[in-house]
């Protein structure tokens, strides 16, 4: 039984660093100065540009956006100084946009969706700063729900097997980049629209507000570092 005991002791993989005292003592901000690296043998905080005398050390904690940040770590970075910071859109607005005149098709396209496992009730799609960042299931889903009665019958008796063009994921990539959103077809152009109308309009605020508050120091001083951070992912 001991013997066992040792073997399981050895078997078991070496415990992940969780704390690094020099790299937690750092904030993070998304254009940093240094980041942590990791060697087999140790850990180095190493700068990645001339930190000047006097600067402050920021370090990385990834590519987060502001919502991620203050679920995580509890702050937000002011707008717009968060270059990964990202907008989602509701993956149940872009069902809402899709009206059609058979409904029944529309919950059929929706429900093989779902059972391909692209879209979810509480999905999001997403969009960095340069377009979406789920453009494989966002190209899918716009492609499903414009498709005619025929395209999709196929698509459904293949169980949603197609053939791969060559660069297709370069294909759906630039596609939904913000160069090439003027590209599409008017139908998806159409659903985008009215799906990011959908998600403003689930907002408390407008956008134009929000704007005017950021543009106006002494209404920013008024909030609370609650409403601030708020403010910072909301917009």
């Amino acid at each position: 039984p001991v013997e066992d005991e040792d073997e399981e002791e050895e078997e078991k993989e070496p415990n992940l660093p969780m704390m690094v005292p020099m790299a937690d003592m750092l904030n993070h901000v998304s254009k940093h100065n240094a980041n942590l690296e990791y060697t087999p043998e140790c850990l180095k905080m190493v700068s990645v540009r001339h930190i000047e005398k006097g600067e402050e050390v920021f370090n990385t904690y990834g590519q987060m956006a502001n919502w991620q940040l203050l679920h995580m770590y509890g702050f937000a970075e002011p707008f717009p100084t968060n270059s990964n910071d990202t907008a989602d859109i509701q993956m149940s607005s872009v069902y809402k946009a899709a009206v059609q005149a058979d409904q029944k098709l529309l919950v059929d396209k929706w429900n093989m969706l779902c059972e391909m496992e692209i879209v979810g009730e509480k999905g999001v799609f997403i969009f960095g700063q340069s377009g979406s960042l789920t453009y494989s299931e966002l190209y899918t889903t716009l492609k499903v729900l414009c498709m005619p009665l025929q395209d999709f019958k196929e698509f459904r008796e293949n169980e949603g097997w197609e053939e791969d063009e060559e660069d297709e994921e370069n294909k759906m990539e630039q596609a939904l980049s913000f160069d090439g959103l003027t590209g599409l077809s008017v139908e998806w152009k159409y659903l985008l629209h009215t799906a990011t109308a959908l998600t403003l309009d689930s907002y408390s605020e407008d956008v134009e507000t929000d704007r005017r508050r950021l543009e106006d120091q002494g209404a920013l001083t008024e909030l609370s570092s609650r409403e601030r951070r708020a403010l910072h992912v909301r917009y």
